[in-house]
């Protein structure tokens, strides 16, 4: 191949790469497109490999190679990325049928499963399958036996769904973990796995939930396009041209059809005109009516509660007595949310702040029903630990008496009793266990009962996995789309939002439990110590060095403590400060930028009236096609100085006096002027005297 040849195939492929570039601007249709994007694809394929030089020229088409099949696999990667996403496509149809409000609450459910999935990693990891491993065996000691009176009904079904049998002696619960402070040959710590891994949950569990919603604070900002144009932008940009399939296309439509819909809604509510007055009293006699209710619900509860702790003593229960509190529950969580509902016509609000006021008030009943129960069970926990004490004792009794009896049984036999069989051990009411079952019995927090029962947090992965896909086939099959269709917020906050919060009130009993109150003797990993947090006190003590228990005294001085306290919420206090005036800031910036925005719209769209009006200008001058020409010039003498150096002095002047009532150059020769007119003596009367 020749040097020209070669130049002009380089200049030819430069010309292909720059049709590819710039093929999306260019004016032409689709097809034409399509064929002048492949005959240029084919063209750079063929020849730019082979226009290298000498021994660089395989390397060049090497390295081509290589850079073509790694943005392949990068695009196929990102595209195996996209279909590892569970349950994408299901949640993109209900999204094309019921709106982005719909939607936004299955990617909540979706990632609530990831969260669990992180969570049932670290529990199962680091406290039940250590236990079932390394530590003992069911039946070797009473905690994990089933005691004799309830051998022959462990097995039945319906004391299997209560939780009770075989289920209450088992890894599900807190009651079966043993109080060994290192088990296997490992040398595994598992009460302070288990402590540590309690807290934990709850501190991954608020970061993530707090990262989260920093990170979709930043995706709610917009610029305030958004707001203009808003259904020409939805006509005209809303269709994928990458859809290929007949059910996504389908869907796609139905999707477009929604986004119109609660556009409409957006622009209706805007355009809104009400009575004030009479919306103010019918929100306020809302919220007084709901409040009823949720004390109302509270109280029921405290009372049902009551009432089922009288049931325990007693021996013959029907079938209400025994589930009143399971119904009662129940019901609340039935018709409260249809009595909010129906309560909240009154308020009339724009669909996305009912929905956001529905949801608040439903947690509302749903916290405060928690919190009466706990507040409740812990008078049943307080009479649980007085029995706790004297059946404590009585077994201390039970068990001198056990030996005492085989001596004199068998005075013969000198070497050692043989222990007690686990089944007939005296037992406490281990109160831990207890407040686990309840709470997962009626379908309470599993925040707050995963620390009273670890392995309920594997039951919680399944029965979220279930409710997935339930739910999507539910709201697909039975459920029509809402008459007000409304879309999602951008930031997406209000779920994590009362997530959040419930995290937080359910973390307040989990911390009180183990800072407070004394866990039970007999089981558990922290039985035979006065609080559950002394197992960190015993950690340092024997297994870190002296003067790291020294610095953590000192730190654990409330003298410190408080200060520190103080400090943070300080250190709160100003960035949060400092926040809101960037908030400020950026809000006025946007204002700026919108009515540059607006100005540059005004000028461009007043451009052709401001013509207009220039017209209108020009036709009340005279007409230059009207003068009579001007006298040609002559050629003017060039003098050292502006007009050596090329500048037309003529010209300028010309052009300056353009008006045509201003006088004409001069065209006459330099010479002596004559002298005017004498004193006395008008233009025009003649020659002067004569002297």
């Amino acid at each position: 191949m020749s040097e020209g040849e070669r130049a002009r195939l380089m200049e030819e492929v430069e010309e292909k790469k720059k049709l590819i570039a710039n093929i999306r601007n260019k004016p032409w249709r689709m097809k034409r497109r399509l064929k002048h994007l492949k005959e240029a694809q084919l063209f750079v394929d063929k020849f730019e490999g082979a226009l290298g030089k000498g021994k660089g020229r395989k390397l060049y088409a090497y390295k081509v190679m290589m850079m073509k099949k790694w943005i392949k696999f990068q695009r196929d990667f990102d595209n195996f990325k996209t279909a590892c996403i569970p349950w994408e496509r299901k949640i993109k149809e209900v999204e094309s049928h019921f709106g982005s409000s719909v939607a936004s609450y299955f990617i909540f459910l979706r990632w609530m499963y990831g969260m669990n999935l992180v969570l049932f990693s670290l529990t199962f990891g680091l406290v039940v399958i250590p236990e079932v491993l390394m530590g003992l065996p069911y039946g070797s000691i009473a905690r994990k036996t089933v005691p004799r009176e309830e051998q022959d009904s462990a097995m039945d079904y319906s004391v299997l769904t209560d939780f009770n049998g075989y289920c209450k002696y088992s890894v599900l619960f807190y009651g079966y973990y043993n109080n060994q402070r290192t088990i296997g040959f490992l040398k595994f710590r598992l009460p302070l796995s288990y402590l540590m891994v309690g807290i934990g949950t709850f501190g991954y569990s608020l970061m993530v939930v707090i990262r989260t919603m920093a990170k979709n604070a930043d995706v709610g900002g917009g610029d305030g396009e958004d707001s203009e144009f808003t259904f020409a932008w939805k006509m005209f940009t809303s269709w994928d041209y990458l859809i290929g399939n007949a059910e996504t296309a389908d869907n796609k439509y139905a999707s477009i059809t929604t986004s119109f819909k609660e556009s409409i809604v957006d622009e209706q509510e805007n355009q809104k005109d009400e009575n004030i007055h009479l919306r103010r009293f019918l929100r306020v006699l809302a919220n007084f009516l709901i409040t009823c209710t949720l004390g109302g619900s509270g109280y029921l509860i405290y009372f049902v509660v009551k009432r089922s702790q009288e049931f325990q003593n007693m021996d013959d229960l029907g079938w209400y007595e025994k589930n009143e509190l399971e119904i009662i529950m129940s019901l609340l969580g039935l018709v409260g949310p249809m009595l909010f509902e129906t309560i909240a016509e009154l308020e009339d609000y724009h669909p996305r702040i009912a929905l956001k006021w529905q949801l608040g008030r439903i947690f509302a009943l749903f916290l405060g029903n928690l919190y009466t129960f706990l507040l409740a069970l812990f008078d049943e926990v307080n009479a649980k630990l007085e029995e706790e004490q004297e059946i404590k004792n009585a077994s201390i009794w039970f068990t001198k008496e056990y030996y005492a009896n085989y001596t004199l049984n068998n005075p013969n036999d000198t070497g050692t009793p043989p222990p007690m069989d686990p089944a007939d051990v005296i037992r406490g009411p281990c109160w831990e266990t207890t407040v686990g079952i309840v709470m997962t019995h009626i379908n309470l927090l599993y925040c707050v009962c995963s620390f009273y029962a670890p392995g309920l947090v594997g039951i919680n992965v399944l029965r979220l996995l279930t409710s997935m896909y339930y739910q999507c086939w539910a709201v697909m099959a039975c459920n029509v789309p809402h008459e007000r269709v409304f879309k999602a917020s951008k930031s997406n906050n209000f779920y994590m939002g009362l997530l959040l919060l419930i995290l937080f009130l359910s973390l307040l009993p989990v911390v009180y439990t183990i800072m407070s109150l004394p866990p039970s003797f007999d089981c558990g990993p922290f039985s035979g110590k006065e609080r559950m947090f002394d197992v960190i006190i015993e950690t340092i003590e024997l297994d870190l060095p002296s003067f790291l228990g020294t610095l953590f005294t000192y730190a654990a001085n409330p003298g410190l403590i408080i200060p520190a306290i103080l400090l943070m919420v300080l250190a709160i206090y100003y960035l949060n400060s400092v926040s809101q005036a960037y908030q400020n800031a950026n809000l006025e910036l946007k204002k700026k930028m919108q009515m540059a925005r607006d100005e540059e719209k005004n000028r461009r769209n007043n451009k052709d009236s401001t013509n207009q009006v220039m017209k209108d200008l020009e036709d009340l001058l005279p007409n230059r096609s009207n003068l009579p020409p001007a006298e040609e010039e002559k050629k003017a003498k060039v003098k050292p100085g502006a007009a050596g150096n090329g500048v037309n002095l003529q010209k300028d002047v010309s052009l300056a006096s353009a008006n045509p009532n201003a006088r004409g150059p001069v065209t006459q020769a330099p010479g002596p002027r004559a002298p005017g007119p004498g004193a006395g003596r008008g233009r025009g009367q003649g020659p002067p005297p004569r002297r």
